[in-house]
């Protein structure tokens, strides 16, 4: 499986996942990824990123389980009412920041 993984990204990047479902225009995408990318900038962030946007009620848990176990932030775009579940023993984060309070950072529950 570790082979599959790619190696971490020395440039700035953010790997998208169902952009193409969540029927929002492209000016409002647009001003998410700015957002996003300016506060991956101002944390002092500069590699590879994923971005979810989320239905709910899809399973996300590969592609964010890949972006932990490449030590990359993973973000979650909720495009309905509800995330959809995180896998086990994480949690999705809400990034209180953004005024939409749509956007969830996963985590990793402590033991």
């Amino acid at each position: 499986m570790l082979g599959l993984i790619k190696p971490k990204s020395n440039k700035f990047e953010i790997e998208c996942y169902g952009q193409g479902d969540s029927a929002l225009e492209m000016q409002q995408i647009q001003q998410i990824m700015e957002w996003l990318f300016a506060s991956l900038m101002n944390a002092g962030y500069f590699g590879r990123s994923h971005l979810i946007w989320d239905l709910g009620e899809q399973d996300w848990k590969q592609v964010a389980l890949t972006g932990l176990l490449r030590d990359e932030p993973v973000f979650l775009y909720r495009c309905n009412d509800r995330p959809s579940l995180p896998p086990e023993h994480c949690c999705w984060r809400l990034m209180a920041e953004y005024p939409s309070l749509r956007i969830y950072q996963l985590e990793v529950l402590e033991q």
